[in-house]
């Protein structure tokens, strides 16, 4: 009974902050709608800010898990010192995130993590931060394996790019649907978007560099991946 009630509760604030925002959302209002008290709240995360951080890292934890399986077993197939495929790199970052967000697990979840990156909550950039950190820059120097004629600034500049678009296509179902035209149809299929964007975002990095490269803004390691 426990463990139900913990997931009813994180079920029903995972919706609420989705759609009201972490300020916008109460704990009453999560206690009326889940059919606990505060008590049981209490008991489970101790505070709303524990709560949000629970939702973040039951959704987040399993993803990035499948990212560091996925690249573990692309380093090892390679060998130290060998040139990682960007295509198989590319796609060890973004299908579980894309499986996330086409798979019915994490519909509310992706518009709330949409959401947090708006909000100017400290609290939740630094949980959303601290989940990504190793991932981020695990990934950071794949890429730059797999990139080594790149400079650091535009491997940078990419690697944000790359993210964009992934946020973009976990979002943006909607206007996709919006933008096709009469002879197509925006497909929901993850393993087809899967496809289509590891090859539009390998040929993006791979592209020879530009001709005037920016030094990366002074951000910490990884920041480009979060």
């Amino acid at each position: 009974m426990g463990n139900k009630t913990k997931q009813v509760i994180m079920d029903v604030a995972e919706a609420l902050f989705a759609t009201h925002g972490y300020e916008g959302t109460s704990l009453r209002m999560i206690t009326q709608q889940a059919g606990v008290n505060l008590a049981a709240v209490n008991y489970h995360f101790g505070s709303k800010a524990a709560l949000m951080e629970a939702i973040y890292e039951r959704r987040i934890r399993p993803m990035n898990e499948e990212r560091l399986r996925r690249l573990d077993a692309l380093e090892a197939h390679h060998g130290d010192g060998q040139h990682l495929p960007l295509e198989a790199l590319v796609e060890a970052f973004i299908a579980p995130a894309l499986r996330l967000s086409r798979e019915g697990r994490g519909n509310h979840f992706i518009t709330l993590l949409g959401r947090s990156y708006l909000e100017s909550s400290p609290t939740l950039h630094a949980q959303v931060r601290r989940l990504f950190d190793g991932v981020a820059e695990r990934f950071r120097q794949a890429f730059a394996r797999a990139l080594p004629e790149l400079p650091s600034g535009e491997l940078y500049w990419r690697l944000h790019f790359m993210v964009g678009v992934l946020a973009y296509c976990m979002t943006g179902t909607e206007m996709m649907r919006l933008i096709a035209s009469s002879r197509m149809e925006a497909s929901d299929d993850p393993d087809e978007l899967i496809t289509r964007l590891v090859t539009f975002i390998s040929h993006g990095l791979a592209a020879p560099a530009s001709p005037v490269v920016v030094d990366a803004p002074p951000r910490r390691a990884g920041e480009a991946l979060r």
